[in-house]
């Protein structure tokens, strides 16, 4: 446990003075595997199928992303910074989410990968090549492991605004005018989802990916039956890494949740808002700050009704810090900004949801109606 030492005698753990009021309790889940097969290195990028590529195109560009390759049948999306694209949207009869796909640190993870799990490695379809092996994660997710070939180069950023603080004054004889156009984003930072399974899907990506759990919410009363919701990071050892690349929660349904994409800072998100408040898209959320992660947040729906988050200025967190445990709540999702919506919480009544209820209360997974009695809570807390 990373812990800092006060007049060389009392200890003050990480949850106490870093990200968590709270730690793991003795039995409680540890948050990483003692022998995961492989440490990935990052989210590469997320995959989708929708019917209307220009559709998508227009939205795309409008959120800030930049387009890396684009045919009949698919559209790669990039942001700024040197690397893979961020995600691809492939066209299909509906709508729907496939799966992540994460950057292996080195070739030969993917072999090793390959040989632990009873797969093989092929030839990527990554604009500039590269390798790839395909898993299913317990919640039913296509999931690729990737090495990339040939990287995309940097495109020009959006510059952060000089601010002027107290008596530091950076800026004089200088306004400040943000201007109205796209939040211009740098890269992928993490994707949410929602699963049956939570407990197994939890495990397989720490044992089978070598991820390192941040952050655990548990339900009000049901500490003792386990988390509810884990955020989850890649470990990169003493090097930081992002609060969280991956994050999931129990919940009667199985997909995709919200994805988020970094940008330079509040000016950004908030003139970006603006930008595509004016095109006439929805926002869900926002603006706030988060709690688990501290980032600064604004969450959009594309033409889809797939939610999207711009984010600046998160947590990083290198692989000494352990998880923290919180009691999940709708109040503590985020330490300002509006009162989370109905539609960032899905609790909209609607036909899916509730033959997705219907199904996991009769089907072979951890949802009984306790677990479902104290995420209604969690939601009007």
């Amino acid at each position: 446990m990373s812990e800092t030492r006060v007049n060389g005698a009392d200890v003050i753990t990480a949850h106490q003075d870093l990200h968590s009021e709270q730690g793991a309790l003795r039995g409680e889940h540890p948050g990483r595997s003692r022998n995961p097969v492989i440490k990935v290195a990052d989210l590469a990028w997320l995959e989708f199928e929708k019917p209307d590529l220009d559709r998508a195109e227009v939205f795309a560009r409008d959120f800030g992303f930049g387009v890396a390759a684009r045919t009949e049948r698919e559209l790669w999306l990039r942001g700024t910074f040197a690397g893979s694209p961020c995600m691809v949207i492939r066209k299909g009869r509906i709508s729907r989410f496939i799966g992540p796909a994460f950057r292996a640190a080195e070739r030969a993870d993917l072999d090793r990968l390959a040989r632990a799990t009873g797969t093989a490695v092929r030839e990527s379809d990554v604009p500039g090549g590269g390798r790839v092996v395909d898993l299913l994660d317990p919640s039913g997710f296509p999931v690729r492991v990737v090495h990339c070939g040939e990287q995309l180069p940097a495109l020009p950023e959006q510059q952060p605004l000089l601010l002027n603080f107290g008596t530091g004054h950076r800026r004089t004889n200088a306004t400040q005018r943000p201007p109205r156009e796209p939040s211009r984003i740098q890269r992928l930072g993490h994707v949410v989802l929602e699963t049956r399974v939570f407990a197994r899907a939890l495990d397989w990506y720490l044992d089978t990916l070598g991820m390192i759990v941040s952050d655990f919410l548990f339900l009000d009363g049901q500490r003792d039956r386990g988390p509810t919701m884990a955020f989850i990071r890649c470990d990169l050892g003493s090097l930081p890494a992002d609060h969280h690349t991956l994050a999931m929660h129990l919940g009667p349904g199985t997909g995709y949740v919200h994805s988020a994409y970094q940008v330079t800072d509040l000016d950004s998100i908030a003139a970006g808002g603006e930008y595509l408040k004016e095109r006439g898209y929805k926002r869900s959320w926002g603006i706030g700050r988060h709690i688990q992660g501290s980032q600064l947040f604004d969450y959009w729906r594309d033409p889809d009704r797939f939610m999207l988050e711009h984010f600046a200025d998160g947590d990083l967190f290198t692989c000494d810090v352990d998880p923290g445990w919180a009691p999940m709540s709708t109040s503590g999702l985020a330490q300002w900004g509006p009162p989370a919506t109905r539609d960032f919480l899905g609790t909209s009544p609607s036909p899916q949801r509730v033959r997705d209820v219907i199904e996991a209360l009769r089907g072979d997974n951890e949802m009984d109606p306790a677990r479902l009695f104290g995420l209604l809570k969690a939601a009007n807390s």
